[in-house]
């Protein structure tokens, strides 16, 4: 499968199941997308008859030309068959029932109030309630115990808001540090904060035991206060922004990102992104709303052709931001087309319900933090482990080739299949699919592979 696509002055083709990426004029542009339907002089002379005004082309150059894409061809560089699907099934049979990771729902709580939450302010559409040592001492070592062979073990520290059980989670940290050596494993940390209870202490301990800091924070004061607010109504943008900025020193700009959430109110989000830009921030994530329809919150269909057109716009000020001495880094734009995520990652995607799974301050356990609260996902309890099997086994079979409308996407070996609760959320399946969050990527992953152009050919 080949997509073809125009944008900053480049024209450029993706093969999909090589990762071939080819920069062309616009003859050889044409010559690609005829070749599966014409034969070899027909697309010759259909250049020709397009481009016979222009001195550079002739018959011999475009022979020349043809050659050339034969050979990539032959290669396996350009309309490489697809060898994948038959081993979609198998990846997540090989690694059995070993967990890497979870996410641990220490705060069933928040200080903020946030009209967008998928959380419902933190408690999951449950009850407030904060995790005590006891079951996230339990949870540590159900993760060790259903690790296997695997070395390096993930938790992170999520909520809510987790610095309203900041105790326990120093504590769980101690803990999992005391039984790494007996266990051979090595525990990476992961704390996401709101900010609003950011002091001496966290910035210390955080730059000890955490490999990553996800910091909260929507972009402008006027869009972020009009939806991060406390439960008076107050914005928290003036709180939080002096102490992200001294954590961020503290770590010498390093391990950590802020991570937004653009809605209706903000399709233009590159404002934003570009306002944490100057502000000092280098390590940026926007994230679109995902919410119901009827949700003032929610992106219109006008809203989703802004937000493409601010996925340009964002790129092409990256690509001069860097040029000028002063770029960041942006989430969705980080992509390694040289060692990139293997095959098997490709595929089977983020392993939520298999490899990853979500703790609640009670010790259930659910697929990830987005399923949380909705019983029929309950996968079981950190006591007696998975006992909803079933489930785990629908997880399991979730991968880029699961989804009947993801058979003709070209993006299918980038996302995976997409976000099981996106796709859920919007289709009642997590074998369904996000209309427009598999628009948006697509158009994301079309402005990282150009920003890595346009990085090659400034070299």
């Amino acid at each position: 499968m080949v997509h073809q696509y125009k944008l900053n002055g480049y024209n450029i083709v993706l093969d999909t199941c090589s990762g071939g990426i080819h920069v062309v004029d616009d003859v050889a542009y044409d010559m690609i997308a005829l070749y599966p339907q014409k034969s070899s002089e027909e697309i010759i002379a259909d250049m020709l008859e397009k481009y016979g005004d222009r001195e550079d082309v002739n018959e011999e150059e475009l022979k020349l030309c043809m050659q050339d894409i034969k050979d990539l061809v032959a290669a396996k560089k350009l309309y490489t068959e697809d060898t994948f699907e038959p081993m979609a099934g198998t990846f997540k049979e090989r690694s059995g029932n070993v967990v890497k990771a979870l996410c641990l729902h220490v705060a069933h709580t928040c200080n903020l109030n946030c009209s967008y939450c998928f959380a419902s302010q933190g408690k999951y559409h449950g009850e407030r309630a904060l995790m005590s040592f006891e079951v996230g001492k339990r949870a540590l070592d159900f993760l060790v115990e259903n690790s296997g062979s695997r070395r390096n073990l993930e938790v992170d520290f999520f909520g809510g808001e987790p610095l309203m059980n900041w105790d326990v989670v120093k504590e769980l940290v101690k803990y999992a540090r005391s039984i790494e050596k007996e266990h051979n494993k090595n525990f990476r940390f992961t704390l996401t904060t709101n900010g609003m209870l950011i002091d001496d202490d966290v910035i210390e301990f955080a730059n000890k035991e955490m490999s990553n800091v996800v910091l909260s924070l929507d972009g402008r004061k006027e869009i972020h206060d009009a939806t991060r607010v406390d439960y008076a109504g107050n914005g928290s943008y003036d709180k939080i922004v002096p102490k992200f900025k001294k954590l961020v020193a503290s770590r010498g700009g390093q391990g950590y990102y802020m991570r937004g959430t653009f809605t209706h109110a903000n399709p233009d989000f590159t404002k934003d992104v570009f306002h944490m830009a100057d502000l000092g921030f280098t390590e940026l994530s926007m994230e679109p709303v995902v919410a119901a329809a009827d949700d003032p919150a929610a992106l219109t269909p006008e809203d989703i052709k802004i937000v493409k057109e601010q996925y340009e716009i964002l790129a092409k000020e990256m690509i001069k931001r860097e040029k000028e001495g002063c770029g960041f880094t942006f989430y969705h734009y980080m992509l390694d087309l040289t060692e990139g995520p293997c095959i098997y990652k490709r595929i089977s995607g983020c392993g939520s319900g298999t490899e990853y799974m979500a703790v609640t301050p009670w010790g259930d356990l659910y697929p990830c933090h987005q399923f949380v609260g909705d019983e029929a996902y309950k996968l079981g309890d950190i006591w007696n482990g998975v006992t909803n099997e079933n489930l785990r086994e629908e997880f399991r079979s979730c991968n880029a080739y699961a989804r009947p409308e993801c058979a003709d996407c070209w993006a299918k070996l980038y996302c995976s299949g997409g976000c099981a609760a996106n796709a859920y959320h919007a289709s009642g399946s997590i074998r369904g699919i996000y209309e427009p969050g598999c628009e948006l990527f697509r158009k994301r992953i079309e402005c990282a592979i150009m920003m890595k152009v346009a990085e090659q050919e400034g070299k």
